[in-house]
């Protein structure tokens, strides 16, 4: 037992003051909250394995649904582009095609017709036409052909080229053909050769450029287009030089043995009036009023030269309705300086209500220099 003098115990309560005054004063702090070993997707850390896996999974699939509706997308973009080419170019082949037929073809048949009353103006105008003809080449030439019709369109030139070519081919040997004699014959001949070029333009159309178009329209699974048909040369009979000879009013036609010799002194008709049943037609700008039926024109012309003449070719033509009508009779032989009447019935219904313009023509015969007083246009109302 230690007994303390006052002394020590005053001195011990001077110490413990002094060691309480040197201790640090501690603040107190809230205890972390320990960490589990493993962090779920819900408290915030980084997912699991599973969990990424599964969201590498939804991230793929949305990925190649992305890819799929593009390429879907730029897919039915470029069939759309396609299938629109297509039909533009069967659009502007149809257009070509027409005009050729319409307003080359159909115009050429119809000169060359009435030759005799054209005169030396037929050559012009069959140039007229050979130009426009080239015009309608040069127009498919330059069309933006699919790759799925570029054989169709191989074809469609070809077919354009051949009528062109026809027709210039026509041209040059027109004013030979509406001679006499020999020299008449040989290009009359040659004439009908050249036709033989526009019927096989009309083949080859036919039977490659038209289906070679709709397998291209059927290959881009393209339906309900309608597809031109064209038909250059509609009557056959003009492959044969005896008829060339007789519509184009030849000197080749008339003469007696083929390349006979003119006989000299005057050659030619004269148109002498139309009638229509009791009514004469008269010319100009009056309009003719004719029963609509069976039409049979009484035609009158005279034979105004020196000699008498054979196989004188007569043309009716009646332009304005929905189709031109053109008859034709051939006068076996006139007799010189007197008048000779035939009956020409029209053969098919007139067109009815709307006024038409009927030409009447007697063609040229060889060694005929005057061809003015041939034929004549009248204005008739078919009622």
């Amino acid at each position: 037992m230690v007994i303390l003098t006052p002394f020590d115990s005053a001195r011990s309560e001077r110490l413990s003051f002094f060691d309480e005054g040197d201790e640090p004063t501690r603040v107190s702090r809230p205890a972390r909250p320990r960490r589990p070993a493993t962090r779920s997707h819900a408290s915030g850390g980084p997912p699991d394995r599973q969990t990424l896996l599964v969201r590498q999974a939804v991230l793929l699939g949305v990925g190649l649904i992305l890819i799929i509706l593009i390429v879907l997308g730029v897919n039915g973009c470029l069939n759309n582009r396609k299938a629109s080419a297509l039909k533009d170019y069967n659009r502007n082949v149809t257009a070509i095609i027409s005009d050729s037929d319409d307003r080359v073809m159909k115009p050429l048949f119809e000169l060359l017709a009435t030759g005799a009353s054209q005169g030396n103006d037929l050559q012009v105008q069959v140039n007229q036409l050979r130009l426009a003809a080239d015009e309608d080449a040069k127009r498919a030439r330059g069309l933006s052909a699919p790759g799925d019709v570029q054989n169709a369109q191989r074809y469609l030139e070809q077919v354009l080229d051949f009528r062109a070519e026809g027709l210039r081919r026509i041209a040059d040997r027109i004013p030979t053909a509406l001679g006499t004699g020999e020299p008449a014959r040989l290009a009359t001949n040659q004439i009908a050769g050249e036709m033989q070029i526009f019927l096989t333009s009309d083949v080859v159309y036919s039977q490659r450029t038209a289906p070679l178009i709709k397998q291209g329209l059927d290959a881009a699974g393209i339906h309900g287009q309608t597809i031109s048909t064209s038909s250059s040369l509609r009557d056959l009979a003009w492959l044969s030089p005896a008829v060339v000879a007789s519509r184009l009013g030849s000197g080749a036609a008339g003469a007696s043995g083929g390349g006979s010799a003119v006989k000299p002194g005057a050659h030619g008709h004269g148109l002498t009036s139309v009638a229509v049943g009791a009514t004469t037609l008269q010319p100009g700008s009056v309009v003719n009023r004719i029963p609509a039926g069976p039409v049979t024109f009484t035609v009158k012309f005279a034979n105004q030269g020196d000699n008498d003449e054979t196989n004188v070719h007569i043309n009716i033509t009646v332009k304005g309705g929905p189709k031109d009508i053109v008859v034709r009779k051939t006068v076996p032989q006139t007799k010189a300086k007197t008048t000779s009447t035939v009956d020409i019935p029209l053969g098919q219904a007139p067109p009815v209500g709307a006024a038409v313009t009927v030409t009447v023509a007697v063609a040229k015969v060889p060694g005929e220099k005057n061809t003015t007083n041939n034929s004549q246009d009248y204005t008739v109302l078919f009622q």
